[in-house]
């Protein structure tokens, strides 16, 4: 794999492949109140329209795509524990305590509320997010993810997956990451793989997010029924916070993805109110359709164009 560094070397081939001029791009840091910092990138040079969280074992590079076509300012975070930003000492990181950290770093970010849009874990912690700090949120957008969904299908293969955390080589990782179908083509999984591991010291591979170290502890550990499920993006709030959102709510639900068609009926009956959008898509929906869910998130924008 290619050794640059630079976090943005990929946009310009990325920009050129749907045709759009490349935008400003940086990453910004805010340091919490706890002395965790919580990072993020930030695309366009005035203030985000749209703020995008990644699901659990991902970080903010997995929008680069959906951010190019939508062509508006936008923010994408790390979630703790993910991409640069820091990892919780607690190891607790559900929405609700993910959503306190953006909601304490937002408005130095952004002096609008701003479209939230949030894949798998992150849609739980959009919906966090809005339930509690609804100055802050205009719409929420949450991508195939809902506290209803089966965790012994999709959410337990990544659990399998992450069951190594460390490699001799980026390579290996690849390679790994293939064989389980992640990542779509190999230039897509190397640059996911770019953007979430990190070379230790002795020349080892592993994963930045602490997620996938968890998994390693659970799976070493004697009487693994008896550990927590490390990453785990279903909560027992997760219904109480999309029932306190008080801004339009839309479910898009990937048709190749986690969310049931049943579990999308269970959504409707809870939630009547909010709008529901398929797309021929797998979970990761901004990666496999990006085009399609720009369009989505534009319709919710203030030109809607």
């Amino acid at each position: 794999m290619p050794t640059d560094t630079s976090e943005f070397r990929y946009l310009p081939a990325q920009a050129l492949s749907v045709a759009v001029p490349v935008p400003a791009a940086d990453r910004v840091e805010f340091a919490l109140a706890d002395g965790r910092v919580l990072s993020a990138l930030r695309f366009g040079e005035t203030e985000p329209q749209v703020v995008l969280l990644h699901g659990a074992g991902l970080n903010a590079h997995t929008w680069d795509t959906t951010i190019l076509h939508l062509q508006r300012p936008a923010l994408a975070v790390d979630l703790a524990g993910h991409g640069d930003s820091s990892w919780r000492d607690d190891l607790d990181y559900s929405p609700r305590n993910l959503a306190a950290d953006i909601a304490e770093a937002l408005p130095h970010w952004t002096s609008t509320p701003v479209v939230v849009v949030g894949q798998s874990l992150g849609g739980l912690t959009a919906a966090a997010l809005a339930s509690t700090h609804p100055e802050l949120v205009s719409d929420v957008i949450i991508v195939d993810i809902t506290p209803g969904i089966d965790a012994s299908g999709g959410p337990a293969e990544l659990r399998e997956f992450f069951r190594v955390a460390e490699f001799a080589s980026r390579d290996e990782l690849v390679e790994r990451a293939m064989a389980f179908g992640l990542g779509g083509s190999r230039e897509d999984t190397e640059r996911g793989v770019f953007f979430n591991s990190r070379i230790r010291d002795d020349g080892r591979v592993e994963w930045k997010h602490h997620f996938a170290h968890l998994a390693a502890q659970v799976f070493a550990a004697p009487d693994q029924a008896a550990q927590p499920a490390p990453g785990a993006v279903l909560n027992a709030t997760g219904w109480d916070d999309l029932s306190g959102v008080t801004a339009p709510l839309t479910l898009v639900r990937a048709e190749r993805g986690y969310v049931t068609a049943q579990d999308a009926d269970d959504f409707r009956s809870r939630l009547p109110h909010a709008e529901i959008v398929e797309i021929d898509a797998t979970h990761n929906v901004q990666e496999t359709a990006p085009g399609r869910l720009a369009a989505q998130i534009r319709a919710h924008l203030p030109d809607g164009m």
